[in-house]
């Protein structure tokens, strides 16, 4: 489902070449749940953005389900992650001014598909049936969160990245909403990337890459 070979990334800063990413190289099978950890600096969100296609890496390949992403213009690959992928990130991104169940449905009315049931059916499985209603600012982080997975998983995409989803998050909180994502995983084979610092909740993977200095340094399967 994904693979990246030889990955590297550098910037300039104050002059001189900054190398975030080293070499990095793996690959991910269909319905895989992938935790990607290390300190702060180590380049999990680097790597994260440069495998949803987000950002082109100075080095290396990205094949995300069978198509080479640096091959591809902007336009391409924002209609890739449009049509394959889905995003859960730490501060929820929700529209304020839509509720819970217009927030959802986005992602649906943009493809031009029916929206509101599969909305309905995605937010009873996150345990907020009945908050559709509400509006973002009404809700708690924990429930805010669930939203924004709701509408990740709304398209039914190949893979779903993660970037820190818990990072606002209580721990008991942030182990459910993990324990969700992980359930719709499963359910419905999703392909799961999760960039995390809390250990614990990487242990909940398939698999952990461990970075450091923009280095894999760990890569265990479970």
């Amino acid at each position: 489902m994904l693979s990246c070979h030889n990955l590297t990334q550098t910037y300039l800063s104050g002059g001189r070449s900054l190398t975030v990413l080293n070499d990095i190289t793996f690959s991910l099978e269909p319905g895989g749940f992938l935790a990607i950890v290390g300190p702060s600096g180590s380049g999990k969100t680097t790597l994260l953005g440069l495998l949803a296609g987000l950002d082109r890496p100075t080095g290396g390949r990205v094949i995300l389900d069978g198509e080479d992403l640096g091959g591809m213009s902007e336009d391409q690959r924002a209609r890739m992650r449009a049509e394959k992928v889905g995003f859960v990130f730490q501060s929820f991104q929700l529209i304020p001014t839509l509720t819970a169940q217009e927030n959802v449905q986005v992602p649906l009315e943009l493809r031009g598909e029916p929206a509101e049931a599969r909305a309905s059916e995605l937010l009873g499985r996150v345990g907020l049936g009945e908050r559709g209603h509400h509006y973002p600012a009404q809700l708690s982080g924990g429930e805010q969160q669930r939203v924004a997975l709701a509408r990740a998983f709304s398209t039914r995409p190949r893979i779903l990245f993660a970037d820190e989803p818990t990072g606002n998050l209580d721990a008991r909180t942030g182990e459910t909403v993990i324990a969700l994502m992980r359930a719709l995983n499963e359910e419905l084979g999703t392909t799961l990337v999760l960039v995390t610092h809390d250990p614990t909740l990487a242990t909940l993977a398939h698999r952990i890459i461990r970075l450091a200095d923009g280095r894999v340094v760990e890569d265990t399967t479970r």
